[in-house]
């Protein structure tokens, strides 16, 4: 279905179509499920575990409705705007042009920022695995691989991401299935329903306190948003497979942790002293099915995070620089097409160098990891809250809608939550990203200062103000 065949042109907005429509729901639901990564919780369970006080299933189920109400969102802004962009397009034509700036700016530290750390703990994970090859060539493997896969377009993408999507979910599978024999045979710890609620230890900081972790998991539904102009079907089709995405992803983040958390043989000992080698879930792995599951959940995980869910970050974060790029708000150069491929080559070129540049600084800092985890959440969640005033704004104000389920009730429930989030989230990952925020009002008050003001196409100049 070409874009004129949908309710909204892009033509209509400014743009002309260069990039390739060839994805269907399908893609796009296979593209959100592989951002996430079905297994996304082996890599962070026992950060999870200590922070929610051993009530990580809770967390992960309390993340999933929060991210659903966000979910809801994105989707009726996609419906508005079927455009590449994702929060910044849906904040700048839904509010205004600097605010979209200061969105996408917000969500470019969580996009420009996950393919590094991916590269990262993937490396890590296999250099643990075999010692003889080093960090540093590891990322570079992985980096390279991506960058030609992204390169060669879409399409190969998709269909990569499909065959490392089944094979993630064939191990989590054989996960659950080993997990479930074992506790009939009674090697479970016996913490039930201890693991999903601890009335002993609970309270809503401590949980919206691991929240604010896991919710790197989630991290990647709205990477769907990203692919917009390469979507063959209509307008809802992006809101139908994010919503679809989200929820398959929270099921299978809540049944995995939580047959993981009875395997944990030392629950007091892993929330004093949390997991800094990250090796947590497969501990349990290993208690639920011997040393085998223990390596094929631990590689597996490294194949997902270096491959799989790397080479779709890479896609959304140079959606997103392309979009930026073509309104002018970054170089121009990064707005060309690769006319044969349909492609952003130049953006995808640029975010494969960061990655490999961050991946390697981060290897050498002894915090690295914890530190991009960090920064990664808070700009997510801080682009999240203004996508949510966003449809308040366009629907409401803008258009006077009175549907006010979905563009009042829905959007504030989802602000509440997710605030919350904010609120209990680590000292630290807000100063770091309370000083991105406040260098992009710097970069913004630069660009006004320079004559070079946020617009967007399509738009008269009193809309973009």
């Amino acid at each position: 279905m070409t874009s004129q065949q949908q309710g909204h042109s892009l033509e209509e907005f400014g743009y002309p179509q260069e990039l390739k429509r060839s994805l269907s729901f399908t893609d796009l639901l296979f593209y959100g499920l592989i951002f996430m990564v079905p297994i996304a919780p082996f890599a962070i369970f026992g950060q999870v575990y200590q922070a929610s006080g051993g009530m990580v299933a809770l967390a992960y189920a309390i993340g999933a409705v929060a991210m659903m109400f966000t979910a809801l969102s994105y989707a009726q802004m996609s419906k508005a705007f079927p455009m590449a962009g994702s929060v910044y397009t849906y904040a700048g034509r839904g509010i205004g042009a600097p605010v979209g700036f200061l969105a996408g700016w917000a969500i470019l530290l969580d996009y420009i920022l996950v393919p590094g750390l991916l590269y990262l703990v993937a490396s890590i994970a296999m250099h643990a695995t075999i010692s003889a090859i080093p960090v540093w060539i590891w990322l570079i493997l992985f980096v390279a691989v991506n960058t030609v896969v992204n390169y060669m377009g879409i399409k190969l993408t998709a269909t990569v991401t499909k065959v490392l999507l089944i094979g993630e979910l064939i191990v989590l599978v054989i996960f659950l299935a080993v997990g479930f024999v074992a506790l009939a045979q009674g090697k479970g710890n016996g913490r039930a329903f201890s693991a999903l609620f601890d009335g002993g230890t609970f309270s809503w900081p401590l949980i919206f306190g691991a929240v604010s972790v896991a919710a790197l998991s989630f991290l990647g539904f709205d990477g769907i948003a990203m692919l917009s102009e390469e979507n063959k079907g209509n307008e809802r089709q992006i809101g139908r497979s994010m919503i679809a995405a989200l929820a398959m992803a929270g099921l299978l983040f809540f049944v995995q942790t939580w047959v993981a958390s009875l395997f944990v043989t030392d629950s007091a000992a892993l929330i004093a002293k949390g997991d800094a080698d990250g090796v947590a879930f497969y501990s349990a792995a290993e208690v639920a099915g011997g040393h085998w599951l223990a390596v094929l959940t631990a590689v597996t995980t490294a194949i997902a995070w270096g491959f799989a869910d790397s080479l779709v970050a890479q896609v959304a974060t140079s959606r997103l620089i392309f979009a930026m790029a073509r309104d002018r708000q970054l170089p121009s150069f990064l707005a060309r097409i690769n006319v044969r491929r349909g492609v952003p080559g130049n953006a995808i070129l640029l975010v494969s160098g960061i990655s490999l540049a961050l991946g390697l600084f981060m290897s050498t800092r002894p915090e690295g990891i914890g530190d991009l985890s960090s920064m990664i959440n808070f700009g997510a969640m801080f682009a999240f809250l203004v996508l949510h005033v966003a449809v308040i704004w366009h629907f409401l104000v803008k258009k006077k809608s009175r549907d006010y389920l979905r563009h009042l009730v829905f959007p504030l429930v989802g602000f509440g939550i997710l605030a919350y989030v904010v609120y209990n989230a680590k000292v630290a990952a807000t100063r770091l990203g309370g000083a991105w925020i406040l260098l992009g009002v710097v970069i913004l008050i630069g660009l006004y200062v320079f004559g070079r003001r946020p617009k967007l196409s399509g738009l008269s100049g009193e809309e973009s103000a």
